[in-house]
């Protein structure tokens, strides 16, 4: 396996994971953080934009993950870096967004 295709699953994983916050507040029609907010990750967009956001993210990691390589779901090291790259943007993102969401109370990490 060359790495250049794990390099691109670990990231198509995490633009598959991030357009799922963006599409289901979109579609809910809830305002959220997007980087096209003022200012970029902290205010709110629209939830059409957020829906934009969120397909493009569908669309980018589509091509990432099943447009480099031959990636395969029943492969392992496949499965780990997109799994890995997910996982991390979700982390992130809890962390970054619980703030303004409720996610992190107050005085706890």
């Amino acid at each position: 396996m060359a790495w250049p295709h794990l390099l691109s699953y670990f990231f198509g994983g995490a633009f598959l994971a991030n357009a799922i916050p963006h599409v289901v507040a979109g579609m809910m029609g809830r305002p959220f953080q997007s980087p096209f907010a003022k200012p970029p990750g902290q205010g709110l967009s629209s939830s059409t934009v957020n829906v934009v956001w969120g397909f493009f993210n569908l669309v980018a990691g589509y091509f990432l993950v099943c447009r480099v390589g031959d990636f395969g779901l029943k492969d392992t090291p496949d499965i780990i870096a997109l799994g890995v790259g997910a996982f991390l943007i979700a982390l992130f993102s809890a962390r970054q967004f619980g703030r303004f969401n409720g996610g992190n109370a107050p005085g706890r990490s």
